[in-house]
């Protein structure tokens, strides 16, 4: 709750008067929506008064999930987001406030923890090497080099790393080991990726060191994350009475003081926007705030289906990037949008989803993994040409997929390799040629014929999917409340949290979280990170893995 000032009675603090406040967000993300319900919930602002301005026709933005755009008989995941106890801490908090999709008289984390209980994660076949067969990723293959590698990394200061690549840090054995093949999968790091962000991972995720070959620790949501967690609050907010309005996109924004240059408050004070009806402008008065998300890790996906490939885009054309290109301009610590969007091959990605009309490639998979379906996380095949991995959820992974019907989503990680089986690039390839490749790689050609006959192949090709990953320096992310603003912060993946992790829900509620509590003097504490480095035996753990 936020307070201002003193009661003249006993001296205890009052709850600051929001009647006449109003918060307009840019962007109706999950950090958007959570600053939303955090504004509501702690700083008491009326919910009428909270403002979504969304350029797409959903809520939800990178955390997405359902139908595909183009084949109504599909569904579609972009990307797979990990979900723990100790990390997602401010999560959590936000989900103990929202009603489950589909029993209100619980919450979308009691919901969370009763299923976690019931259906566990424990991969047995984590990694997969040649001739099909389970390699046994308990065994990290590190070398005297890794491990003082290792140290040596966690030993350098962010600053001193600064733009340095994970590849400048390590020699290539590291890079065969069954650690990297692991951790880069389950994280998404490449090679060419920033060393200070790895190095963020390694002490924020300390704990997952243990139990990274079993994703013990991840927690998975009853459906896909849209379906759990995106719907939930939305419904939570259009029932608190929160203004939302599609199709409006924040072109450019005019402040008073933007640089800084003088000693004074910064203030936002209209935001330019483009509407189905044209251009507009929206004046920003002394009682209103505004918090801008910036870029996007989706901006200009493609999908393609059995037949079809997505195409890759590299100019830049629907725009999601053009608001922060235009703040950064204002002043110089709006950000550096450039270090982030201006290398498409480093950040490309290439995820697909399979909707079969049969159980028959998931019980073929229970099969051979030993993990029933949904209990095994990510599988990856780590000598695949593609380098593709696969990560089966519990069925149905959404609430309305026909009976008997499953899903499951996968990505490949070297997207302009040559496949094993299908020899071209998997960027260049067809949703069958994927799948095809994809059963190769199983082993499961004698089911190969049904499977495709069944199965409808979503594949989505994303620009920008690891471009917070991109080596940086200080400066390139702007702080969420940036120095003397009065009135406006930032949101999302590239903004500057220290300690924590980009690539992760927690990392995008965090931000919401940090804005609304100082544009609005919240005194509830946001929840610590947590540092597992402090436990004894979480330290060791980690030290006795490096030795496996």
């Amino acid at each position: 709750m936020g307070f201002v000032k003193q009661s003249l009675v006993d001296g205890t603090r009052v709850p600051a008067d929001r009647s006449k406040d109003h918060l307009w967000i840019v962007g109706g993300g999950i950090a958007g929506m959570a600053a939303a319900a955090f504004a509501i919930r702690d700083a008491r602002v009326p919910a009428n008064q909270v403002h979504i301005l969304e350029m797409l026709g959903i809520e939800g933005g990178s955390l997405d999930g359902g139908r595909t755009p183009n084949n109504k008989r599909a569904w579609v995941t972009r990307g797979a987001r990990m979900l723990t106890d100790e990390l997602n801490q401010c999560t959590w908090d936000l989900c103990d406030s929202i009603p489950s999709l589909e029993d209100p008289s619980i919450s979308v984390l009691q919901e969370t923890r009763e299923f976690n209980k019931k259906w566990p994660i424990h991969a047995r076949a984590r990694l997969i090497g040649d001739q099909h067969k389970i390699i046994d990723s308990s065994k990290f293959g590190f070398d005297l080099s890794s491990r003082v590698a290792m140290t040596r990394l966690l030993a350098t200061s962010e600053s001193s790393l600064g733009a340095r690549r994970i590849e400048d840090m390590y020699d290539e054995d590291f890079f065969k080991t069954n650690f990297w093949n692991m951790w880069r999968t389950t994280f998404a790091f490449q090679k060419w990726h920033s060393a200070a962000e790895l190095r963020r991972y390694y002490v924020r995720l300390v704990q997952e060191f243990s139990r990274i070959n079993t994703l013990g620790g991840t927690r998975h949501t009853k459906y896909n994350q849209y379906d759990s967690m995106i719907v939930p609050l939305q419904r939570w907010l259009l029932a608190q009475g929160v203004d939302v309005r599609f199709g409006v996109k924040v072109l450019d924004a005019d402040f008073e003081n933007a640089s800084g240059a003088n000693p004074g408050p910064r203030r936002a004070t209209q935001l330019y926007v483009q509407t189905r009806k044209g251009k507009d402008v929206i004046k920003l008065g002394a009682n209103d705030y505004v918090v801008f998300t910036l870029g996007s890790i989706t901006a200009d996906t493609t999908y393609g289906g059995n037949d079809t490939v997505p195409e890759l885009i590299r100019d830049r054309r629907d725009g999601s990037w053009t608001l922060w290109e235009n703040l950064a301009l204002k002043a110089k610590d709006f950000g550096n949008p450039i270090a982030f969007c201006g290398n498409v091959d480093e950040h490309k990605w290439e995820s697909f989803t399979l909707t079969c009309r049969s159980s028959l490639l998931l019980d073929r998979m229970a099969e051979y993994t030993g993990n029933e379906i949904g209990s095994g996380g990510l599988v990856t095949w780590v000598n695949s040409g593609w380098h593709l991995s696969i990560d089966t959820a519990h069925q149905p992974h959404f609430p309305d997929l026909p009976q008997g019907w499953t899903t499951t989503w996968a990505y490949g990680f070297e997207i302009d390799g040559i496949g094993d089986y299908v020899k071209k690039k998997m960027s260049e390839a067809t949703g069958t040629e994927i799948l095809t490749e994809l059963i190769h790689q199983m082993g499961f050609e004698d089911i190969k014929d049904e499977v495709l006959a069944t199965t409808e192949v979503t594949t989505v090709m994303m620009p920008y999917a690891s471009a917070l990953f991109a080596c940086r320096t200080p400066g390139d992310r702007p702080k969420v409340v940036p120095n003397r603003a009065a009135n406006f912060g930032f949101l999302g993946q590239f903004v500057e949290m220290p300690e924590d992790i980009v690539f992760t829900v927690e990392y995008s509620v965090h931000t919401g979280m940090e804005a609304v509590y100082n544009l609005f003097g919240v005194e509830r504490q946001i929840p610590p990170i947590y540092h597992g480095l402090l436990d004894p035996k979480v330290g060791k753990q980690a030290v006795e893995c490096m030795f496996r």
